[in-house]
């Protein structure tokens, strides 16, 4: 019986921390941004650099407002494609949630 519960803690505990490294910002962001700004923000990938996109963990990105970081994503900005006709309004919103995690600490 004890055997039992502590296998099932094991996998509730697994299970939260993929719902987290799951939620609707991250993996949107994966698959919508990740390949220019890098997994941490930075921009350091090679299309990243060749683009010189920004550093969404810089202090000048931090401190636009969301409505400012909604417009970019939406409309797109310089080299950086539109994605209000491919992201819904939620989908947009979740990547301004994702976006503000990544600030300088």
């Amino acid at each position: 019986m004890l055997r039992f519960f502590g296998v099932s803690a094991i996998v509730l505990c697994f299970a939260a921390s993929s719902l987290c490294a799951d939620a609707p910002g991250a993996a949107i962001y994966k698959a919508k941004c990740a390949s220019c700004h890098g997994a941490d923000g930075a921009g350091k990938t090679p299309a990243g650099k060749t683009m010189k996109v920004r550093d969404l963990c810089s202090t000048d990105v931090q401190k636009l407002t969301d409505a400012e970081l909604t417009k970019v994503i939406s409309d797109g900005k310089g080299k950086m494609p539109a994605y209000a006709k491919k992201l819904s309004a939620d989908q947009i919103k979740s990547l301004v949630e994702m976006i503000r995690t990544m600030a300088k600490k």
